[in-house]
Order: structure tokens, then C-alpha cells, then sequence
């Protein structure tokens, strides 16, 4: 069969019949209520469903012949791998849209927004990616921006302008981690490109240093975001049970009701969960005690539970809060991290006059001096439970005076 020609389609009255395309088989221009116009209709059988059905590929002269030719012959393909095409079509109608940089942003603005007691910083917050991030990313899709897309944007301020490069840089991992979260991309193009970009003047390249928040501080992060959450947030209680208890991330994601005495308030984290690969106990303070009550109910096994799957939850969950609210750390253009908490309890401990055998043990630190390690014979579980416990009345607000408290003595 010979393919229509636009001279027969421009000929096409109101009551003529359907003109077959010629091309692909089931595809017919059928006439509209004006010469010289009418709709492309493929007619094929599901082979999903076996019925007879009706695909409109759009309007003729706006779908020219070749066009037209070109849509049915696509669908021709989805059908010979056993897919509808008018069910594929109805499916990626309803597939979330791909959102472009600048409408993220403008979403998380909007989101945060409310929890912003100051309106100057949440417009600087806005303003500084109008500024410099939107005529360069703004309308790319989350998924197709890469590190070098970021580093384009940093570049430009990188070296004379630092810190606003830093704030810069914060609020593009937030958007991107914002992003991340609600499964538009996979990976925070942010985090690396640091590689791409030289190093800043003044500032060491740092190795280990986890951004910690400053001791000092923590009360009043934790009273401010941490408290008076809803039951079914479970990162808010998650983040101030690492504080209490000044455990690495991996260990309270992964906690499960087995490892836990409530009655006895302890913890016990096995050999295969702990980074030394030997089994900690943790003396758990009242308020710990009182976070896991909190959280019993949710899930059969994990105490901080992802509430959408009852997986464990990923370590991005914490990193995404604390960028979320600007953790403040110790480290000028980054946000303090959960692993940095660890680090503040350390510097409490140093404070407040603790021995460091308590502390270290607290930590779960590893012993490197064998000589010394020979003699570790206890965990000092109850000596380390009055510190542990002063920690959790400092955090929370309990205890906020500087002043010396009592020591355990050492034996």
C-alpha cells in the first residue's frame, strides 16, 4: 500500500472516509469537521490485554504524515515487547515530574522557611542561589547536574570571596540532598567537588576532622530542634540518642530491641556492629531510656526505623537534618556532622575534668598501647553511668552550670 501524500490529506472532507497511512499498518487520518484536517488514529490489539484499542497520535496538518508515521511506528515497537503503548503513555503521565534546580530550591526554601525565626537569613538564604546559582543550574534537572556543573558556579567566587563560596556551597548540597531524599538523583554531586576546585588560602586540607558542633552549644540545638517532635519523626530522637550516648551513627541506626536492658538501662552493641570488632557496653541515662520507650511499637526489631520500608535507615538521613538546619560546627563553611558529636563529648569530658580512661572507654575507643590494653580487664560500665548521666542533664538543659561536679574515683 502506497503511503498517503499530503496532497490527498488536504483534499480530505468532513464525511469522506478514513485515509490509511500507507506506512504502518492500523494507522488511518480520519476527517475532521474542516477540509484539509483530521485526527491520526492507530487501531491495534493490546498485547496485554487482548482487547481492540484506539491510540490518537495528534491532529493533522500539526502531526504531518512523515511525524505521524514516525509515533505509530514507535508504538508498533512497544507492542512487539509486549508493552500497551496507551498504558506506558498513561504511566509516564503520572511519573513525578523531573524538577529543575531552581524549583527544588524553591520548594526546600518554602519548606524551611516556617522553622526560620529570622526572615533576613531566610531570604539571604534564597538571594545567594538566585544570585549565583540559578543562571548557571537553575534550569537543570536534578539528575542531569554533575560536579562540574557545581564547580562552574563555585569557581567564579572561589578564591576572593571564601566565605560566601562556603554558604554558597552549603545551600547547593542542601537543595541537592533535598533532591537525593525524594529520589530524583542518586548521589550529591556537592559532597566531591571540592576536587575540582583549589584549595581555599588559609584553610588546611583536612584528613580526619569530623565538623563537630561546639559543646557549648548543644543544649540549645537540641532544645530548639530536637524536642517535641510527633512519634512518627524518627530522625529527631535518633540524633539526640547519639548524643546521649555518644555512639557512632552506624551503631544507633542499626540498634534492634535485642541489644537493649531497659530495666538495667544498658546497651550492649555486639563484636560485628562495633568498629573494633569487640563488644561495647553503653550505660544508658534516663532521658536515653526514655527516647527508647518513645520509639517502642514502631518496629518488631529496629528502634529507629525507616517508617516507609522498616529498613534501617540510611546515614544520609542525619547528614540531610543537621544541613537542613544549619548544625553550626567548629569548622568555618560546613555544618557539623553526627559523627562530630563524638568529638564534643570528648571535649565535655576534657572540660569537666573526667579521666580519659572514662571517656576513651565511652568512645569505644581501641587501646594501641599493648602494654596498656594487657591491663583493660573491665569496661568500668557502672563508673562510667554518673558521667554518661551528667552528659544527658548537660545536653538537655538540665544541667547547664560550668561548675565542677563529683568524679568517679578510679580503682
Amino acid at each position: 500500500m502506497a503511503t498517503l501524500t499530503d496532497l490527498k490529506a488536504r483534499n480530505l472532507k468532513p464525511d469522506d472516509v478514513a485515509l490509511p497511512h500507507g506506512g504502518v499498518t492500523g494507522l488511518t487520518l480520519h476527517p475532521s469537521s474542516s477540509k484539509g484536517h483530521g485526527k491520526w488514529v492507530l487501531r491495534f490489539v493490546s498485547p496485554v490485554s487482548g482487547k481492540r484499542r484506539n491510540a490518537g497520535l495528534g491532529s493533522y496538518p500539526e502531526v504531518g504524515i512523515a511525524d505521524a508515521g514516525k509515533l505509530a511506528a514507535a508504538m508498533r515497537e512497544q507492542m512487539a515487547s509486549g508493552i500497551d503503548p496507551l498504558e506506558a503513555r498513561a504511566a509516564e503521565a503520572i511519573k513525578p515530574k523531573m524538577p529543575t534546580f531552581k524549583g527544588a530550591a524553591e520548594t526546600l526554601h518554602t519548606e524551611l522557611l516556617p522553622g526560620w525565626k529570622n526572615a533576613k537569613h531566610g531570604q539571604q538564604w534564597i538571594n545567594t542561589l538566585t544570585q549565583y546559582a540559578f543562571p548557571t543550574v537553575g534550569s537543570m534537572p536534578l539528575d542531569a547536574i554533575l560536579p562540574r556543573h557545581i564547580a562552574d558556579v563555585l569557581r567564579p567566587i572561589w578564591l576572593e570571596k571564601a566565605e560566601t563560596a562556603g554558604r554558597l556551597k552549603q545551600r547547593m548540597q542542601a537543595v541537592m540532598a533535598w533532591g537525593w531524599a525524594h529520589g530524583y538523583c542518586n548521589a550529591n554531586p556537592v559532597d566531591v567537588v571540592n576536587l575540582l576546585l583549589p584549595q581555599q588560602p588559609g584553610k588546611a586540607v583536612r584528613t580526619q576532622h569530623q565538623p563537630a558542633m561546639p559543646w557549648r552549644a548543644i543544649p540549645a540545638f537540641i532544645g530548639k530542634h530536637l524536642q517535641g517532635g510527633n512519634r512518627y519523626d524518627v530522625t529527631r530522637p535518633m540524633l539526640e540518642f547519639l548524643i546521649l550516648t555518644a555512639c557512632r551513627s552506624g551503631e544507633v541506626r542499626g540498634l534492634v530491641w535485642q541489644e537493649v536492658d531497659l530495666d538495667a538501662g544498658v546497651w550492649t552493641i555486639p563484636a560485628e556492629r562495633m568498629k573494633a570488632k569487640l563488644p561495647h557496653r553503653v550505660p544508658l541515662a534516663k532521658r536515653a531510656v526514655e527516647l527508647l520507650k518513645g520509639q517502642q511499637g514502631l518496629h518488631e526489631d529496629l528502634a529507629f526505623p525507616s517508617l516507609r520500608d522498616g529498613v534501617e535507615l540510611s546515614d544520609m538521613v542525619l547528614t540531610s537534618f543537621l544541613r537542613r538546619v544549619e548544625a553550626q560546627s567548629d569548622t568555618p563553611g560546613r555544618f557539623a556532622t553526627a559523627h562530630g558529636y563524638r568529638s564534643s563529648f570528648r571535649d565535655w569530658c576534657s572540660e569537666r575534668g573526667y579521666p580519659r580512661d572514662l571517656a576513651e572507654r565511652a568512645l569505644a575507643h581501641s587501646v594501641q598501647n599493648k602494654v596498656e590494653a594487657a591491663y583493660h580487664r573491665t569496661d568500668l560500665l557502672e563508673q562510667r553511668r554518673p558521667m554518661m548521666e551528667a552528659w544527658a542533664n548537660f545536653v538537655t538543659g538540665t544541667q547547664t552550670s560550668t561548675s565542677d561536679v563529683t568524679q568517679p574515683e578510679m580503682t
